[in-house]
C-alpha cells in the first residue's frame, strides 16, 4: 500500500474575507468563467486578520509568487521516488495508463533541473499546459518546489511600499507581473506580460519559533477582479461587522 504523505497545511489570508452575493443574471452568464462555483464572491475587506498582523508589521516577512498550478508533496529515498500525493489524493508514479501522467512528468522535468532532492519530503506546484489554461505558456509541466520559490520568485520591491490594503490592491490589479514569467520570458524573448495569481507571505524567523509563518493573498479576493463581469451586492472596502468563519473560504 502506498505511503500516505501529510496534506499540506491550510493558508489563510492577511485580511477578513466575506461573503458578497452576485448577480444571479451575471453569474449564470458569467460566474463560471469566473470559477465562481456559486453566486458568491469571497472577497477580502480592510481588516486585518487576528493573528496575521505579522504579515503587516515584522520586517522579516517576505513575499513571493503563488504560482498557478496544482499542489504536489513528494517524498524521496537515496534517489528512488517513493511517493506522489496531491493535497490527499496518492498518485501512482507507475500508473501510466489513465492517471494523472502530467503530475509524473512535471517531477520528471523536476529532476532534470536538479529540483529534487535524494531524501526527504519536499512540497511544490505543478504548472503545465493541463493546469489552469497554462498562463506561463509552457509546452510541458513542471514541478516546482516552494523552497525554490522562496529563494527565486520573490518580490524584492515588497518592503518600499506601505502595507495597506489600498496599496496591494492597486499593486495586484496592475503590477503584479508573475516573476516565474518574467524570468521566462526572458530568456525566450517574449515581451508580453503575464500577471501572477497572487502572492505567499513567508516568514522564516517565526517558522524557527514555531509560530504561524504564511499567508496568502490571489488577485481574486479584490473585488475589482469581478466588478468588470458581474454585479457585486452590497461590498464596501470597510466590510461588515459580523466577522464569518475564515476556515471556510479558501
Amino acid at each position: 500500500m502506498a505511503e500516505i504523505l501529510s496534506d499540506f497545511p491550510k493558508i489563510h489570508c492577511p485580511f477578513i474575507r466575506q461573503s458578497f452575493k452576485v448577480d444571479l443574471g451575471d453569474w449564470k452568464a458569467r460566474g463560471s468563467a469566473l470559477n465562481l462555483r456559486e453566486p458568491f464572491a469571497y472577497l477580502v475587506v480592510d481588516q486585518i486578520n487576528p493573528g496575521f498582523e505579522w504579515v503587516f508589521q515584522d520586517p522579516e516577512t517576505i513575499a513571493v509568487e503563488k504560482l498557478d498550478g496544482t499542489n504536489v508533496k513528494i517524498k524521496t529515498e537515496k534517489g528512488r521516488l517513493i511517493a506522489v500525493q496531491n493535497r490527499l489524493n496518492v498518485i501512482d508514479p507507475l500508473q501510466v495508463v489513465k492517471g494523472k501522467t502530467f503530475i509524473i512528468e512535471g517531477i520528471f522535468q523536476a529532476i532534470g533541473k536538479d529540483y529534487v532532492k535524494m531524501d526527504g519530503e519536499q512540497v511544490g506546484e505543478v504548472i503545465g499546459p493541463k493546469l489552469q489554461s497554462n498562463p506561463y505558456k509552457l509546452d510541458v509541466h513542471l514541478w516546482y518546489p516552494f523552497e525554490k520559490a522562496i529563494s527565486d520568485l520573490r518580490y524584492k520591491s515588497f518592503h518600499e511600499h506601505a502595507p495597506t490594503f489600498d496599496n496591494w490592491s492597486a499593486w495586484f490589479k496592475t503590477g503584479l507581473a508573475s516573476r516565474f514569467f518574467t524570468k521566462r520570458a526572458s530568456k525566450l524573448n517574449l515581451s508580453e506580460i503575464v500577471m501572477a495569481e497572487g502572492i505567499i507571505f513567508y516568514n522564516l524567523k517565526r517558522r524557527f519559533e514555531g509560530k504561524s509563518w504564511m499567508a496568502k493573498l490571489r488577485r481574486d479576493m479584490f473585488d475589482w477582479y469581478y466588478r468588470e463581469q458581474v454585479r457585486i451586492e452590497g461590498y464596501t472596502k470597510e466590510g461588515r461587522t459580523i466577522i464569518e468563519d475564515q476556515e471556510k473560504l479558501d
